[in-house]
């Protein structure tokens, strides 16, 4: 009989505590469509976008393009992936 007034209060700062986290100010807000990432870019489009680039990364694999096929090393452990990066141009 005790907890019968107690339930109730216990299931309202249930709710509201899950509902404030998403009226905070600092909240992440969507706006359109999401953009890509780049390390959302996938190797073919990277290449494609600089057929210059004989060399990149992406910090956890080390790739070397030959013959317009990329050779690429076995990723590091605990690496975070990021964005390709073209490290020599065929030209260097």
């Amino acid at each position: 009989m005790r907890f019968a007034k107690i339930e109730p209060f216990l299931a309202f700062i249930l709710m509201a505590s899950t509902a404030i986290p998403a009226l905070c100010a600092d909240a992440p807000q969507q706006t359109g469509a999401p953009q890509p990432q780049a390390s959302q870019i996938s190797m073919s489009d990277f290449m494609k976008g600089d057929s210059s680039c004989v060399e990149f990364n992406d910090h956890c694999s080390y790739c070397k393009v030959t013959n317009g096929v990329a050779e690429c090393s076995t990723p590091q452990i605990a690496c975070i992936k990021q964005a390709y990066q073209c490290t020599k141009s065929a030209g260097q």
